[in-house]
Formats: structure tokens, C-alpha cells, sequence
């Protein structure tokens, strides 16, 4: 591990002022992936300013009937809230089917969002990765590529974003709420993360020294039917080979509205917008199911081995809406 300072935050103005000072400084807030990274060399931060006793560790309703969830909550505090469980159960699950225990006890939610991509190539730090090193080319491309991402890629990147709470948000319509020490700004979860595109190292369109202080989810309007499921090798803290966030309005034995998210599959949480459109108005029907899953992969671009990866996301999608609507 590279030397560092070490700073903790006494406020959000002075955290932030602390990083955006010193170019490779970076928050530390539950340490579950930047340690690591730094154990491996893949994050060399000069600095460290702690922003875990920042009062952004509560959970509350707004008078507009929204949530606003802090970003020092811990994984688990979200997962087990009893609004969270109530009515954006998809939250609550996608948390709970990521990590272990003893990490979602200590991860946050502005770190769960920054958390990156588990890629092989981009952690054993001898590789040519264009997220650790830009210009230096992408090995994972061309090298054993079974997790690898099938939407959403670039000739400069094809890394998967790894996380699952992430896939419910972006079900959700979240907004991430951001500072400086100076000024605050929101931005819709899907424009939160970045396409790799020629610069596979900015992963987010957070500007550096900027803070996340929350993330806030909208009113949900009338019953909804959620769910999640995951797809991985093994049950237990494992991610995601392709994972499918549902969000389903029903009238009588109708789909009015669907929002519906991938996980495993892409280089950022990716909405299946194609699916939406095909369920909007539509009675739940397995033939339906599939070919409006089917829809949100034809742009898919698999390689040598992970060509597996569209029919296992289309399934995904398939499972998790059938589940929801057998349960009508």
C-alpha cells in the first residue's frame, strides 16, 4: 500500500475543500473497495479525508412523500428500513443479494455507487487496462472475457459495472444528490454513471472534490409489484453474471408501467427500455415475456466467451416478471 495522509472530515464544506485541494486525494467513507484497491496497487490516493461521522447517515420521508436516504447509510440499515421494505422492495433485495453480511454492515451508499468494476484485468495491476492506466490498452477484450460486459462497451473498455444496488435505483428513478463546499446539484441516476466510450477511467460524472450527501427516490404512486433476481456462479457473495431489477404498475390484469434494469451485463446500469415499451398496456403472457426481454439485448456484442450473456440476461428478465405477475 502506498503511503497516505490521513484527514477526518469535522463538515461536508471542509471534506470537500480537503480533496478537491490535492488531485489524488479521495473519501473514505465504509473502505470496502478503495482499501482493497489500495492493497492491490490499483488506487494510490496521497490522501484520505474520512467522511464516516458526517451526519448523512439517516433515512426520512420529505414532505413530498419521497425518501431521502444518506449517503453514509450502511448497506444494511437501507435494506432493513421499514420504508425501504415496504414499497421500494427492490431496493431491499438487490442490497441483499450483494456482499456478505459483515460488509453490508459497513459498506455505504455513496460508496456502494463508486465501487468499481471487478474486471481481473483492471486488479492484478500488471495488465493493460485502460480504466487503470488510459492509453494502455484493454486485455480483458482479447483475454478470458467470460464476465465481461455485452452492452454499453467500447473498443477502450468492455468491464461490467459490478453492483446491484445501483440496478434497483436505476429501477427506481433515483436522483444522487452531490456537493462542494460551495454548491449542491442533483443528477438522475442514469446520468450518473458514465459509458466507457474513449475514457474508460471516468466512470461518473462527478466532478473531482465533489460529494455525494444522498440519494433520494421518488413517491411511488399506487401499488407496485418489484423484484430482483440475480444470476452468479455461487450463492454466496458472488456478482452478478446478469441481473434484472422489475418495477411493474398493474391495473386489473394489466401492465400499465415497467421500469426494468440490467445488472452483469453492462458497463453501467443499463435501463431495458426496449422491454418497457413492449409491456406498457399489455396482459402478462409468457410469450410476451420473452420476446420483450429479447428486445433490450439485440444490440448486445458478446465475445469468445461470455456469448452466453444475452440469453441469460433475456431469462433473467423473463423470471423476475413472471414471478411478479404470478404472484397477482
Amino acid at each position: 500500500m502506498q503511503p497516505f495522509t490521513y484527514e477526518k472530515a469535522t463538515d461536508q464544506a471542509a471534506a470537500a475543500r480537503a480533496v478537491a485541494a490535492e488531485k489524488t486525494a479521495k473519501y473514505l467513507a465504509g473502505g470496502t473497495t478503495l482499501v482493497d484497491l489500495m492493497k492491490l496497487y490499483v488506487e494510490t490516493p496521497t490522501k484520505l479525508v474520512d467522511i464516516k461521522r458526517l451526519p448523512m447517515a439517516e433515512i426520512r420521508r420529505e414532505a413530498d412523500g419521497s425518501i431521502s436516504i444518506g449517503a453514509g447509510v450502511t448497506n444494511s440499515a437501507v435494506a432493513y428500513h421499514e420504508l425501504v421494505q415496504k414499497e421500494y422492495a427492490v431496493l431491499s433485495q438487490a442490497i441483499l443479494a450483494g456482499a456478505s453480511t459483515q460488509i453490508r454492515n459497513v459498506a455505504t451508499v455513496g460508496g456502494n455507487l463508486l465501487q468499481r468494476t471487478r474486471c481481473p484485468y483492471f486488479r492484478d495491476g500488471i495488465s493493460n487496462c485502460n480504466k487503470r492506466t488510459p492509453g494502455s490498452g484493454c486485455d480483458m477484450a482479447t483475454g478470458f472475457n467470460r464476465t465481461a460486459a455485452v452492452l454499453g462497451t467500447s473498443d477502450r473498455c468492455v468491464a461490467t459495472y459490478p453492483g446491484d444496488m445501483a440496478i434497483a435505483l436505476l429501477s427506481l428513478d433515483a436522483v444522487v444528490h452531490v456537493a462542494t463546499d460551495q454548491a449542491t446539484r442533483k443528477i438522475a441516476i442514469d446520468d450518473f454513471f458514465l459509458l466507457p466510450g474513449n475514457t474508460p477511467e471516468k466512470e461518473t460524472s462527478l466532478s473531482h472534490g465533489e460529494i455525494i450527501t444522498a440519494v433520494s427516490l421518488p413517491r411511488i404512486d399506487g401499488g407496485t409489484k418489484q423484484g430482483y433476481v440475480k444470476v452468479r456462479d455461487r450463492a454466496s457473495y458472488e456478482f452478478a453474471l446478469a441481473s434484472a431489477a422489475a418495477v411493474l404498475w398493474m391495473d386489473g390484469g394489466t401492465i400499465t408501467q415497467a421500469r426494468i434494469s440490467l445488472g452483469g451485463v453492462a458497463s453501467k446500469p443499463w435501463r431495458a427500455k426496449e422491454t418497457e415499451a413492449m409491456l406498457a398496456g399489455k396482459k402478462p403472457d409468457s410469450a410476451l415475456f420473452r420476446e420483450a426481454a429479447a428486445a433490450s439485448l439485440k444490440a448486445a456484442t458478446p465475445m469468445k466467451y461470455n456469448a452466453f450473456k444475452p440469453e441469460l440476461a433475456t431469462r433473467a428478465i423473463e423470471r423476475v416478471l413472471t414471478e411478479l405477475t404470478q404472484a397477482a
